[in-house]
């Protein structure tokens, strides 16, 4: 068993046994007895457990005499809307300041926004706009660690319309204020 990511045996287990999406490509699953590897969500019938080695790379699962899946196919690409979800995550990145409506996001991948909405959430666990709040509270939270902007300044720079939505999603994401949030950080580099 070869792997360097950070769950366990049994928390490996319990990604295969749910067929957890989110894990594909970061492990693979080996079966000794029949000499396949699969990815996390395949929905093959599941292995016994002692027959089960893990990997995360396709290399090493590959160079250990195992062959790809017929089904879940782990040696192609994870998805074949890997690349939209690419193309939008970039756009949401690079844009994050300008006032996005999902029409204007469907516009830059050639989709409906309904289509968008459900693809990215299906590939994401999350809507454009949660992915998109999350970019704007983050570069915030760097913005309030970094410079003497005001909350306010930040609110607007980052890209949010509504100071009362910024400290809304603000405090939903950081579990407190930007206030407070600025202030643990301050108070954090005073005490090294």
């Amino acid at each position: 068993m070869v792997t360097n990511i950070n769950l366990s045996f049994e928390e490996m287990w319990g990604k295969i046994i749910a067929c957890d999406r989110k894990y594909d490509g970061l492990f693979f699953t080996a079966v000794k007895t029949t000499k396949i590897y699969c990815r996390p969500s395949c929905r093959s019938r599941k292995p016994k457990k002692i027959n089960v080695e893990f990997y995360d790379d396709i290399n090493e699962v590959e160079e250990a005499g195992f062959r790809p899946c017929k089904r879940c196919q782990p040696d192609v690409e994870q998805s074949p809307y890997i690349e939209i979800v690419r193309r939008i995550v970039t756009f949401l990145v690079n844009h994050y300041k300008q006032s996005l409506k999902l029409k204007d996001i469907a516009d830059q991948v050639g989709l409906s926004p309904f289509y968008l909405e459900r693809l990215f959430k299906q590939e994401t666990s999350e809507t454009p706009r949660t992915y998109l709040e999350k970019i704007r509270i983050d570069k915030a939270a760097h913005l309030l660690t970094s410079t003497a902007m005001t909350n306010l300044a930040i609110c607007y720079e980052v890209g949010f319309q509504s100071p009362s939505n910024f400290y809304k999603v603000f405090r939903s994401l950081k579990n407190c204020s930007p206030s407070e949030y600025r202030k643990e950080s301050l108070n954090e580099l005073d005490g090294l």
